[in-house]
């Protein structure tokens, strides 16, 4: 099996990883590279929690401070990141005790999103999210 590079075919690398590992040849395979990638695999599997949490964030708060705004668009997108949230949790249990810091980064995100996005001023939007984890999640909360 030819020896792909890491750093100039990285398709071809995985594929050729895979293999190795497959039919046990542990001393062929790259492992610092391949342990690299499963971290890196970790890492965005947070990312997407804090993405998903930002978006919802974001139109929870909209949905509060411009209720003359509220429309189906609004209430599909905050269904939408709930459900995706609950799989992306179920699929990643282990998340869960990284959810404080999660939400803690995205509201500070989707605060900055809100205040840039309604042109309303920054001061109207609390500067710690006031909502639990659990009201974020649930399907009857809608903040007014």
């Amino acid at each position: 099996m030819p020896n792909t590079n890491y750093d100039t075919d990285f398709y071809a690398w995985a594929n050729e990883q895979a293999v190795l590992l497959r039919s046990g040849k542990l001393r062929e395979a790259d492992i610092e590279h391949i342990a690299e990638e499963i971290e890196s695999m970790g890492r965005t599997e947070k990312r997407e929690l804090v993405s998903r949490l930002t978006v919802l964030l974001l139109h929870l708060l909209k949905w509060k401070f411009q209720p003359g705004q509220r429309g189906a668009s609004w209430q599909v997108t905050i269904r939408n990141q709930r459900r995706a949230l609950m799989r992306h949790l179920s699929d990643n249990p282990s998340l869960t005790p990284q959810l404080p810091e999660a939400v803690e980064d995205a509201y500070f995100a989707a605060r900055g999103d809100a205040y840039a996005e309604t042109g309303l001023s920054e001061e109207t939007f609390p500067d710690v999210c006031p909502w639990q984890f659990e009201q974020l999640m649930d399907a009857e909360f809608w903040p007014d």
